[in-house]
């Protein structure tokens, strides 16, 4: 395994420690990689939004695990020093058993911690991991996985029983020992207040600017993702949280480098990126 499990979670575990802000990025190979570890990314998430942004599809629901492994390689072959999550793709972890058996093979290819979507019986499969020392980073809020179930890429919480529920879920996560709860398109107010009452940290998507730390897909930051290959990009609007850092700058490392400033200094996400 190329990547170095306790040299990453050392500078990570430093990190939080000392309160700074967490800044998170998609990774799908070893040349951006390593360019983001260079640029001082913190995570490197192997995310099946690879099925979007690299694969042209509507949504990550045709990611296999033999495309997560083969992207989890190539990230860990081109960043040896930063900290490796790799999501565990649709069906893949729907009993214990299974999600162990996909979530090993994740690791072997140099991820150091899996990503599931979900909350409800997902509860029990990530403490299922956890105590078979697999660590794991919960997806509350909006899942892609489930874009059909919720009809559709909308915010997630904005009633009393949802967010109760989602507040709910994130703390039997956090209680289950995952190591981050990952917020997506919740309000802010709700994602500072599940941030304030859980002890695990925090990633927030289109979550405020209150959570622990941001995640964005790599071609959202640099402004190059349009859509499915099979749809106009005229017809592509670009989600509210998305910023495009590679304006202004004069390479894709430079806007990767002001991404990783903005949120250390906590000007990103700013007020119009929020719900």
């Amino acid at each position: 395994m190329p990547n170095n499990p306790s040299s990453a979670h050392s500078k990570l575990s430093q990190l939080i420690g000392l309160g700074e802000k967490i800044a998170m990025l998609t990774c799908y190979d070893a040349t951006f990689a390593k360019l983001s570890e260079a640029a001082g990314v913190d995570i490197l998430l192997i995310g099946d939004s690879l099925g979007m942004v690299l694969q042209g599809a509507d949504n990550t629901l045709s990611v296999t695990m033999q495309d997560m492994i083969y992207h989890t390689r190539c990230v860990a072959a081109g960043a040896p020093s930063t900290w490796l999550i790799a999501d565990m793709p649709v069906s893949s972890y729907d009993n214990p058993e299974q999600a162990y058996t996909n979530a090993k093979r994740l690791i072997e290819a140099g991820a150091h911690m899996v990503k599931l979507e979900g909350g409800g019986a997902m509860i029990e499969i990530a403490r299922h991991l956890v105590g078979h020392h697999i660590p794991v980073c919960a997806h509350l809020g909006f899942t892609p996985q489930s874009v059909e179930q919720l009809g559709g890429y909308k915010i997630q919480g904005k009633t009393e029983d949802s967010a109760k529920r989602i507040t709910l879920d994130a703390v039997a996560m956090s209680n289950a020992g995952v190591g981050f709860v990952l917020l997506e398109m919740v309000p802010a107010a709700l994602a500072k207040q599940i941030t304030a009452s859980i002890a695990t940290p925090t990633i927030g998507i289109g979550a405020g600017p209150d959570c622990s730390g941001q995640v964005l897909v790599l071609q959202d930051l640099l402004g190059i993702y349009t859509g499915p290959a099979h749809k106009n990009p005229s017809d592509f609007k670009s989600p509210r949280f998305v910023h495009n850092f590679l304006q202004g700058t004069n390479s894709i490392q430079a806007a990767v480098s002001a991404y990783v400033l903005a949120v250390k200094q906590k000007t990103f996400p700013a007020p119009q990126h929020c719900y």
